[in-house]
């Protein structure tokens, strides 16, 4: 058996508030591309974790992988493998949509109790679909967007792992307002990551010719919307001949 972890994206992130315990209230409109890292399971009487694919090493130093700790909440016996495909600290869902592979194929009632005690973009990610949330991004709530799924997507990460309390506690506590409308809306967390990662602007730069390009989450995966598949898969034809070193994926919003 096995789930896809499918990569996060945040079409709008407004930062509202600081809270008094060190969170933040948030306004933010989630989608979800077709593809990510893979979690797969095998019977077996006891718990274990094999981290296979091109990101398996960035995990190394992580004894208590978010996708062990969501099996363990479920009280699951299975031999798990993490297929990491999709860079680490990087804004696009990571560990939170690795837990919520786990916790869709591990199965259980109480699969969504223990996503909002995981982490805020757990409960987003378990449900994998376009979604408003609000709170620290747990409080979610369906939506539909007209046209959105199926909308070519390019994710372009510079190669650089940026932290989200590090961005959080960058930002400068202004409340930019409400978030009404996804397309009019910005990320209030782009000034800071751009200032502790400035390479987030050069990929903006590349991406540039999309219909709508912004960063993701906290950083430092930016991505772009496109007509058609062709004008996306141009520009990362472009973007990888300029930059190789930068990390692409071409994709779908589901």
């Amino acid at each position: 058996m096995q789930e896809v972890a499918y990569a996060k994206i945040n079409l709008a992130l407004h930062v509202r508030a600081r809270e008094p315990d060190g969170y933040h209230r948030i306004e933010t409109i989630f989608a979800f591309a077709e593809d990510g890292d893979v979690v797969s399971a095998r019977p077996r009487e006891s718990l274990s974790l094999e981290i296979t694919g091109p990101f398996a090493a960035d995990l190394a130093d992580e004894p208590d992988n978010l996708v062990l700790r969501a099996a363990r909440a479920l009280g699951a016996s299975a031999a798990l493998t993490l297929d990491k495909r999709l860079p680490v600290a990087s804004g696009i869902g990571g560990g939170s949509a690795d837990a919520a592979a786990a916790l869709r194929l591990l199965g259980g009632a109480a699969a969504k109790q223990i996503a909002a005690m995981l982490g805020a973009d757990v409960p987003a990610c378990l449900l994998s679909m376009t979604a408003r949330g609000e709170g620290r991004g747990d409080l979610v709530e369906p939506i539909h967007i007209e046209g959105l799924t199926g909308t070519p997507l390019l994710l372009v990460n510079p190669g650089v792992a940026l932290p989200t309390a590090s961005v959080f506690a960058a930002w400068d506590g202004v409340d930019r307002g409400p978030l009404s409308d996804w397309v009019s809306g910005r990320n209030d967390l782009e000034p800071p990551a751009r200032r502790l990662v400035p390479e987030i602007g050069e990929v903006l730069a590349a991406l540039a010719g999309a219909r709508i390009a912004r960063m993701s989450g906290s950083g430092a995966t930016c991505f772009g919307l496109y007509d058609s598949e062709k004008a996306r898969d141009a520009a990362a034809s472009a973007i990888a001949a300029a930059h190789p070193a930068w990390w692409l994926l071409k994709t779908r919003l589901r």
